[in-house]
């Protein structure tokens, strides 16, 4: 597997330098924001967890919920298997979230081997769990496993600041920011990070935990 993989600010750095050849309304972004986060994370159970708990709600939401899980130790798959669905409610989760963290659990994902897979075959092996779609494998390509050529184009704050950037009449759909962010390889998860940023400037709020 020979895919770049972003693990420092400097990494962010060179590929906001190409991004801003191929895209030049990339470059007034850079000048209006301070920073570009790196927003790495840890791998595994915990990190992609937490990402299905970010699934269709606000990031003030999920940090809500994510809080109370944490803090009752629910972020083990061993504490997901024995509690109960009351107590799962009790932290925050819908009826169709906790199928879907029961399902991760119960999942027999090898999140060392994810790390040596090529980035399709990553998005292929999470989407075959109940309830990660290519949204949450996607993120957790780019956070967790820092692959530099992701996007995830069915995030709603990515179509919104597309939109904007690019005087859109409308959000593009899923499909339609796809074929877009394909011209901004072989650093589209740079890309993405710079639209997450934009889309803060612009709302005053984060779009992605």
């Amino acid at each position: 597997m020979e895919e770049r993989i972003i693990t420092s600010q400097e990494c962010i750095s060179e590929g906001l330098a190409v991004l801003i050849k191929l895209e030049p309304k990339f470059y007034q972004v850079i000048h209006a924001i301070d920073e570009i986060p790196l927003r790495r994370t840890s791998g595994g159970f915990d990190r992609l967890l937490s990402t299905i708990i970010s699934q269709q709600v606000s990031v003030a939401a999920a940090d809500a919920i994510w809080k109370k899980i944490k803090l009752a130790g629910l972020n083990k798959i061993s504490a997901i298997k024995t509690v109960s669905d009351q107590e799962l409610r009790g932290v925050g989760l819908s009826k169709q979230k906790i199928k879907y963290v029961r399902s991760l659990a119960n999942a027999k994902i090898n999140y060392r081997a994810l790390k040596a897979m090529p980035t399709s075959q990553v998005v292929s092996e999470l989407k075959q769990v109940s309830g990660i779609g290519n949204w949450t494998a996607e993120i957790y390509a780019m956070f967790s496993l820092g692959r530099a050529d992701v996007f995830a184009p069915g995030d709603l704050a990515l179509q919104e600041a597309t939109r904007s950037l690019f005087n859109l009449q409308e959000r593009p759909s899923e499909k339609e920011l796809r074929s877009m962010a394909k011209d901004w390889s072989p650093w589209q998860a740079v890309a993405a990070r710079l639209l997450w940023a934009y889309y803060n400037y612009q709302k005053k709020r984060e779009g992605i935990r």
